[in-house]
């Protein structure tokens, strides 16, 4: 919350407050019909009470952030996040429906307006709120694996049925030291007997000290011809302030180290090749490189110089922009992966379709893409930030299936 000025925290309590004044405008007009006027005050008190400690809350978090313990900030702002979402949502559609229904008074007649139109209503409101509530108690956690295949004539025949699991945006620090909800990650990972784990950055919020303990949990991780990773924007300590220079670097650097703990290759613009019976592909990977305001620390031409000759080149870069800014139709690197966005942790995945709002920000954002003989996959993240939920969009273990065609 200390990235937004107090100005902009002040803008949301008012935004919180006008809805709530037109949610408790119809809220009265179902309440009259149903309870005695006892239970209605109560009601009505309730309902104030949780708006106005809901925006006291949110202000006094703002203004005394720097005076909350470090390590407790994130799971406080989470928390926040998740109340205010699942408050002011539901009402705001509540209220859009209702008063749709009642001013147009298009599907029923006025007689049957009285009672269907504030049942509709409160039905729009409820519902959302319960969908809230699932993503942010049960979906956020419920990982769900995505099998690809894909095919490309430049794989090598010894890398034939090559298994890969990428993995994504684990924002350790929002999982607030529950080791055992990961440990169950490892477990459906470790069941698919990968050849290779490749993970695209993000392991932090902002902190080293958010790895505490989770080496014993990500050192389980296991593949068989290696485990290899990449910084995204978040491992860079750019979200925080630092007390000098020199912290901030310690922080890098203590990040940086966790990766050999857990048995990891940190690829720092620079590849490495995998022999198989004297043919050889390249895992290359990157530092952070996204479009502006995002740090571009990624240097592709440097970490493709030892490899440049090799066929078959597996790009590991965090930001999906990337590959249509320097990747694909100016390089001849037949599979990158990718993370970064998380789908926004909101949106449609339904018979083969996916939507979400963060499509008009990001031009690849889900799934996979491909521009003639290059592909791209973008996970939508094993982690969470921000908001403490998952609405369609799952966290993802991908389970990649290389072969040549046939």
């Amino acid at each position: 919350m200390r990235s937004y000025s107090l100005f902009a925290v002040f803008l949301l309590c008012i935004a919180i407050v006008l809805v709530d004044v037109l949610a408790f405008y119809w809220l009265q007009s179902i309440t009259q019909l149903f309870v005695s006027s006892a239970v209605k005050t109560i009601i009505d008190i309730l309902f104030w009470s949780f708006t106005i400690g809901l925006v006291s809350v949110i202000l006094i978090l703002k203004i005394r952030m720097e005076t909350v313990p470090i390590t407790q900030r994130q799971s406080l702002i989470s928390s926040l996040y998740g109340l205010t979402i699942s408050s002011i949502i539901p009402k705001l559609i509540f209220t859009v429906v209702i008063s749709i229904l009642y001013f147009t008074n298009y599907v029923f007649s006025e007689t049957d307006s009285f009672f269907i139109v504030p049942i509709v209503g409160l039905i729009a409101g409820f519902l959302p709120f319960f969908i809230i509530l699932y993503a942010i108690s049960k979906a956020v956690y419920n990982f769900k694996i995505h099998r690809v295949i894909i095919k490309h004539e430049n794989l090598p025949d010894s890398f034939e049925d090559l298994k890969i699991v990428h993995i994504s945006d684990l924002h350790l620090g929002s999982f607030g030291y529950r080791y055992r909800i990961l440990e169950r990650a490892v477990a459906k990972i470790n069941k698919l007997d990968a050849d290779l784990i490749l993970f695209t950055g993000d392991l932090v919020n902002n902190f080293a000290w958010e790895l505490n303990g989770w080496d014993a949990v990500l050192k389980n991780l296991s593949a068989k011809k290696g485990k290899y990773a990449v910084l995204g924007n978040h491992d860079y300590g750019d979200y925080s302030k630092w007390d000098s220079p020199v912290a901030k670097r310690e922080n890098f650097e203590k990040i940086k180290n966790f990766y050999q703990q857990i048995g990891f290759t940190l690829l720092l613009n620079e590849a490495e090749l995998l022999i198989e019976n004297n043919q050889s592909i390249a895992i290359v990977g990157v530092e952070n490189w996204g479009l502006p305001p995002f740090r571009q620390d990624g240097d592709l031409f440097k970490a493709l110089k030892e490899v440049k000759d090799i066929p078959f080149k597996i790009l590991l870069s965090h930001d999906p922009s990337h590959w249509d800014a320097e990747v694909a139709n100016h390089t001849n690197i037949a599979l990158t992966l990718s993370g970064h966005t998380h789908g926004m942790q909101a949106g449609i995945n339904f018979m083969g379709k996916k939507w979400s709002p963060i499509k008009y920000k990001y031009k690849r954002w889900a799934g996979l893409y491909n521009c003639k003989k290059q592909f791209l996959y973008v996970t939508r993240g094993l982690g969470w930030l921000g908001f403490p939920g998952r609405l369609g969009m799952r966290p993802e273990i991908t389970f990649i299936t290389l072969k040549k065609p046939a």
